[in-house]
C-alpha cells in the first residue's frame, strides 16, 4: 500500500502516519496525542487486528480494507466533539462518491425500500450500500493533562471484503464493482474531509452539517425502532434536531429524542428489538 494525502489536505497543515497493519488506528492516534501531538494526523492502515466498533463490538480490518483515524486535538466541549462523526460521514460519503462515479445504489437498511442516493448515512455512524453496511465510524476521546480534548476519528471501510458472520447485511466496494483500492479511497477521503471540517469549524458550523447530512439519511420519513430507555420505541424517522439527536414521531404523536442506540428501519422495524 501506498497511502497519500491529498494535496488539499497537505496544504491545509495535515499529516499522515501510514502502516501496513496495526492493531487499531484509534489506539495508535490516542497514544500519539498523550505524548504531545497536536493533532490533524491521519494515522491509516490496510490492516487493523484489534479494531472496535461502536459498544465494544469487535471490528476487524483484513488486509486490503481501510482503517483510518483522524486525530483531532482542542479545547471542544464533549457534545461538540461528539459531532465529528457527522463530518466524518459526509466526508466518507464524498469520496465514495468521488470514487465511484457510476454505481447507482438505492437503499434502506434492514431491507427496507427506500431508495435515495448511492450511498446513505445511517444514523448514528454508518456507511450503506444496496442496504448493507459498508463502513462504520467510531469515535473516541481523551482528556490531556492540559485540559484539551483528543478525539480519535476513525473510519473502517470494506473495500475489499466484508464480515459474513454478523447479524446484518454487509457488503464492499470490491462486491460493488469498484476496482481501485484503499489507498485511491483514502486519497479522496483525505481530501473530503478538508472541505466537511472546514465547514464544520469547530462546531459553529454545525447547523449546516445537519443540514448536509439529512440529504444523505437513510431511511427519514420511514418506519423505525430503537431500544432506549429500556423499551423498544417505534415510530417515523422525522430528523436529527439541532444536537444531532435521532427523533422519531411516536404513534400517539410524540417526539421522541435520543442521544444513543441502534437502529432499524423497514419492515422489522415492527420486529426488532435487540
Amino acid at each position: 500500500m501506498a497511502f497519500r494525502l491529498a494535496p488539499s489536505a497537505a496544504m491545509a497543515g495535515y499529516r499522515l502516519e501510514a502502516h501496513e497493519s496495526v492493531g487499531s488506528t484509534n489506539a495508535l492516534a490516542l497514544e500519539h496525542a498523550r505524548a504531545g501531538d497536536d493533532g490533524d494526523l491521519w494515522v491509516v492502515s490496510s490492516q487493523q487486528v484489534s479494531g472496535r466498533g461502536r459498544r465494544g463490538r469487535e471490528w476487524t480490518t483484513p488486509p486490503g480494507n481501510l482503517a483510518a483515524t483522524l486525530l483531532s486535538v482542542g479545547r471542544f466541549e464533549p457534545g461538540t466533539a461528539a459531532t465529528l462523526g457527522f463530518v466524518a460521514g459526509l466526508a466518507l460519503s464524498d469520496a465514495l462518491f468521488a470514487v465511484v462515479p457510476d454505481k447507482r445504489i438505492a437503499v434502506a437498511a434492514d431491507g427496507g425500500d427506500l431508495p435515495r442516493g448511492r450511498f446513505e448515512l445511517k444514523w448514528p455512524n454508518d456507511v450503506l450500500a444496496e442496504g448493507a453496511k459498508l463502513s462504520g465510524i467510531l469515535l473516541e476521546s481523551a482528556l490531556l493533562p492540559d485540559g484539551r480534548f483528543a478525539i480519535a476519528v476513525g473510519i473502517g471501510v470494506n473495500v475489499v471484503s466484508y464480515p459474513e458472520e454478523v447479524p446484518y447485511p454487509a457488503t464492499s466496494l470490491r462486491e460493488l464493482g469498484f476496482k481501485g483500492n484503499a489507498d485511491d479511497l483514502f486519497l479522496a477521503l483525505s481530501d473530503a474531509w478538508v472541505d466537511n471540517s472546514r465547514l464544520w469549524n469547530a462546531g459553529h458550523g454545525l447547523k449546516a452539517i445537519r443540514e448536509r447530512w439529512l440529504t444523505r439519511a437513510a431511511g427519514l420519513g420511514s418506519q423505525v425502532s430503537i431500544r432506549v430507555d429500556g423499551r423498544v420505541a417505534r415510530g417515523t424517522f422525522e430528523t436529527i434536531d439541532e444536537a444531532c439527536r435521532f427523533v422519531i414521531r411516536e404513534a400517539d404523536g410524540s417526539l421522541l429524542r435520543i442521544a444513543a442506540g441502534d437502529v432499524h428501519f423497514g419492515a422489522v422495524a415492527s420486529e426488532r428489538t435487540d
